[in-house]
């Protein structure tokens, strides 16, 4: 490692050890850092707690961590393109906090920001805020660990509950553009979870397609500072996978 470049995926992930968070970037399976996770998945690692908007799929992403056993529980807002997830959900084998989508970011960036907790309209009067989600299931079906109620409070006329910040031990993040000194720029629909994703790690670890030297990214164009990245590594073109394939039947108009 020179500065903060890894010489491999593998290098870069050097030091997570079982039982660790992290917190990691991606929509779906748009701006996932893939190099990442595979190298993770080699490296042996389990007991895993992640945050992330989703769980990849069951042959890709973080999904592959998840078919190995390799995680412990998960906190996500959609969960819906992995059967493996599911299957491990409800036999009580994977501990489950769902979120929903916009409070997850907040909390995200709450924890990148300082911000120890907020409180947010989103789940008033459901599960989210009175507790009783089902976050482990038993062997015999039965809810072994339910969420817990959260606190309310009225501000002028409407009720809104706490959320807490996410702060993760470490981030792991894709962009299009990185320097070398951990400035990032993300693609199109990658913006969504990877800046956040980054802000809420400790050590934050960026696999980028494009490595430039300090000053070839006009400063305006940077979307999150060098000061939140610890590592990054150049992995390339990513192999983008299509999540889900929609077709029209042949010789219909589209």
């Amino acid at each position: 490692m020179t500065g903060k470049v890894s010489e491999s995926a593998a290098a870069a992930v050097a030091g997570i050890t079982s039982g660790s968070s992290l917190a990691v970037g991606g929509f779906g399976l748009c701006g996932i850092p893939d190099a990442l996770i595979a190298a993770l998945e080699e490296a042996g690692v389990d007991e895993l707690e992640v945050f992330s908007n989703n769980c990849g799929v069951d042959d890709h992403g973080l999904g592959i961590l998840l078919s190995a056993g390799r995680i412990r529980r998960v906190t996500a807002s959609y969960v819906g393109e992995n059967k493996e997830f599911a299957r491990q959900y409800l036999a009580g084998e994977l501990e489950v906090e769902l979120t929903p989508q916009g409070t997850l970011a907040e909390r995200l960036r709450a924890g990148g920001a300082g911000v120890p907790a907020f409180f947010t309209p989103a789940g008033v009067g459901t599960p989210i805020s009175d507790g009783g989600m089902p976050w482990r299931y038993g062997h015999d079906g039965s809810v072994a660990i339910a969420s817990p109620p959260k606190e309310t409070r009225v501000f002028g006329t409407k009720r809104y509950v706490l959320e807490e910040a996410i702060n993760a031990d470490y981030a792991l993040v894709h962009a299009a553009i990185g320097d070398t000194d951990g400035n990032l720029v993300f693609d199109k629909t990658a913006m969504n979870f990877n800046p956040l994703a980054a802000m809420a790690g400790k050590v934050t670890i960026a696999q980028v397609e494009t490595l430039v030297e300090p000053g070839e990214i006009d400063p305006a164009h940077v979307h999150l500072p060098g000061v939140f990245v610890q590592r990054i590594v150049h992995t390339g073109p990513q192999n983008k996978r299509i999540e889900k394939r929609t077709v029209r039947a042949e010789g219909r108009p589209s």
